[in-house]
C-alpha cells in the first residue's frame, strides 16, 4: 500500500472549517494542531486516529489558513519506514521544523508511526526539540506525553511492541466526509525478506467482523458513501479465527449496508487469494472491480529469495479468474527492481510477466535495504544496473498504461466527486473524482448544466485519456453523456 496510490487530498489530514464558530472566535483549545502524514493508507488511517485522540483531549485541528501560515501549537509527523530514504526524509523534515521551533518556542513537535517504532530513542537524541515520540501501538498516549513534555521540557518516548488497543477503537477525526478508511486487521504474519512491516506493526491481529461492520455503518450514518477496507494482507482475514471465508463474507455483508455506494480494499496477498473472494467481488454490486495485488517480481527464483509464498503461474491464474469474472477490472501491482541476486534473466522474466499481465498501473521501486531485514545482509546489485533495469520496466509499463487508458475513450464512466481538484482544475473549471474501478477522472461541466457537489455521482463520456487519468469534457449536443446523481 504505497502513498503513490493516493492523491494529495486522499492523504490529507483533518482540518477545521474556517467558518466553524470556534475558529472564528479564535478558540485554540489546548492547542491548534496539524498532522503531516508520510506513507501508505494505513498511516493515513492512523493519522485520523491521532487527530481524533487530540480533539477528544481538547486540541483543535488547524484551519487551512492556520496550517499554511504555520500558526499552530503542535505538529505531528506520522512516519513511514518502508524505503531506505525513510530516515533521511524524517530527519530532514524534523530539521526544517527546528527553525519553526526556534521562532515559536512553545511549539510542540511529535513523531509517530513506523520510523518512531524503529528509531525510538535515537529520534529524541538526534532531534531533542521533539516533544514526544510514540509508536504505532501508542497513539492513545500522545496527549499524556505532550503534557509531560510541557512540565519537564524533556522529549517523552513511549513505544511498545504489544498491541493492547486496536487503533480503530480510538476516536477518529476523518479528513473526508464521503470516503472512509476502515481497518480490518493490523500487522502481518508473512516473512518477506525485504519488508520491515512485521517489525513496525507486529504480527497480524484481526478485528471482530461485527466491530468492523458497526464502524462501516457509523461511517455511512456520518455521510460516507465509500469505504476502503485496510489490512497488510486483507484476504488472510479470519484465518486466526479458523474461517478462511471470512473476508469474502465481510465483502458480501458490506453489500447489505444501505447507503454504502462503494467498497474497496487493499492489499491482498496472492498466496491467500481465493475463488470465493473473486465471486464476492463480482456478485456484490457495491464492491468495486479494482484490485491492487503486489507481484514484486516475475522471477520464481527471486520470489523464493523474497519468501513470497506463490509463484508467477499462481499469480497469473488469479488474474485470469478475476478478468473472467469482471472483464472491466482494473488491476495494479507493486514491483521491486534489483532485489539482491537478481540476474538479467530474472529481470527479463519480470518484463515478460508485466507484458502478459497488462496491469493498469504498476508502482515500481528500486530495491532499498531496510536494516533488520534478511535481504539487507545479502549481496547488493550495483546501483547503475538497478537504475537501467528500472528505467526499462517503467518505459514498458507506461506504454501499457497508456494503451489501457485509451480503452476508456468514448465510454461513459460513473465518477464519485471527491472535491479533489487536479493542478489544472481551477483553470479548466473541471471537477475531479474516481470512477468505479479507481481511475482518476477530471470532468468538465457543460455550460448550462448543474455543477456537482462533493459526494455527487456524475456519469460522463470520456473524451481523452491522459497518461494517468481521464478527461471527460462531454458535449451533450453531440450525444455525449453528462448526468448528475445526488
Amino acid at each position: 500500500m504505497d502513498e503513490a496510490m493516493m492523491t494529495e487530498a486522499e492523504r490529507a489530514s483533518k482540518t477545521t472549517d474556517s467558518a466553524d464558530p470556534g475558529a472564528l472566535a479564535g478558540d485554540r483549545g489546548k492547542g491548534v494542531f496539524t498532522v503531516h502524514t508520510l506513507g501508505c493508507q494505513m498511516n493515513v488511517h492512523d493519522s485520523e486516529r491521532i487527530a481524533g485522540v487530540l480533539e477528544e483531549a481538547g486540541y483543535r485541528a488547524a484551519t487551512d489558513e492556520q496550517a499554511a501560515d504555520c500558526d499552530v501549537d503542535l505538529i505531528v509527523l506520522n512516519t513511514c519506514a518502508v524505503r531506505e530514504n525513510a530516515a533521511e526524509r524524517m530527519y530532514g523534515t524534523l530539521g526544517l521544523w527546528a527553525e519553526r521551533k526556534r521562532q515559536r518556542p512553545n511549539l510542540q513537535i511529535a513523531v509517530g508511526g513506523c520510523m518512531a517504532q524503529l528509531d525510538r530513542e535515537r529520534i529524541a537524541k538526534k532531534a531533542p526539540w521533539t516533544a514526544a515520540v510514540f509508536g504505532t501501538k501508542n497513539i492513545g498516549s500522545l496527549p499524556k506525553l505532550l503534557e509531560q513534555n510541557r512540565v519537564t521540557g524533556v522529549p517523552q518516548t513511549e513505544v511498545t511492541d504489544q498491541l493492547t488497543v486496536f487503533p480503530s477503537q480510538l476516536p477518529a477525526a476523518r479528513a473526508s466526509k464521503i470516503s472512509s478508511w476502515v481497518s480490518i486487521s493490523v500487522g502481518c504474519n508473512n516473512t518477506c525478506t525485504f519488508c520491515i512491516v512485521p517489525t513496525t506493526r507486529g504480527r497480524e491481529r484481526d478485528r471482530r467482523p461485527g466491530d468492523i461492520l458497526a464502524e462501516v455503518r457509523r461511517c455511512v450514518e456520518e455521510g460516507a458513501k465509500e469505504v476502503t477496507l485496510l489490512g497488510q494482507n486483507v484476504n488472510s482475514f479470519g484465518y486466526a479465527m479458523g474461517d478462511r471465508y471470512a473476508f469474502s463474507k465481510l465483502l458480501r455483508a458490506c453489500g447489505e449496508i444501505d447507503g454504502l455506494e462503494r467498497v474497496r480494499f487493499t492489499s491482498p496477498h496472492p498466496a491467500a487469494f481465493t475463488d470465493d473472494v473473486i465471486a464476492a467481488m463480482a456478485e456484490t454490486p457495491n464492491v468495486m472491480h479494482q484490485l491492487h495485488m503486489p507481484l514484486q517480481s516475475g522471477s520464481d527464483r527471486i520470489l523464493r529469495a523474497m519468501h513470497r509464498s506463490y509463484r508467477t503461474a499462481k499469480f497469473m491464474d488469479i488474474l485470469g479468474k478475476v478478468r473472467a469474472a469482471m472483464p472491466d477490472a482494473q488491476i495494479s501491482t507493486d514491483i521491486i527492481v534489483g532485489f539482491p541476486g537478481e540476474t538479467e534473466e530474472d529481470f527479463e522474466d519480470t518484463l515478460r510477466v508485466v507484458k502478459e499481465a497488462r496491469f493498469s498501473s504498476a508502482f515500481t521501486f528500486e530495491y532499498s535495504p531496510r536494516p533488520g531485514t534478511p535481504a539487507a545482509s545479502m549481496e547488493q546489485i550495483p546501483k547503475a544496473v538497478v537504475q537501467e533495469r528500472f528505467d526499462r520496466l517503467v518505459k514498458l509499463q507506461e506504454r501499457i498504461t497508456e494503451e489501457e487508458m485509451r480503452r476508456f475513450e468514448g465510454c461513459d464512466v460513473e465518477v464519485m466527486i471527491t472535491g479533489t481538484q487536479g493542478k489544472k482544475d481551477a483553470a479548466t473549471k473541471r471537477v475531479t473524482g474516481r470512477e468505479r474501478t479507481g481511475v482518476l477522472v477530471h470532468i468538465g461541466v457543460p455550460e448550462g448544466f448543474p455543477e456537482p457537489q462533493v459526494g455527487d455521482f456524475v456519469t460522463a463520456t470520456v473524451t481523452h485519456a491522459a497518461r494517468h487519468n481521464l478527461i471527460a469534457d462531454p458535449d451533450p449536443k453531440a450525444g455525449q453523456t453528462y448526468a448528475v446523481r445526488r
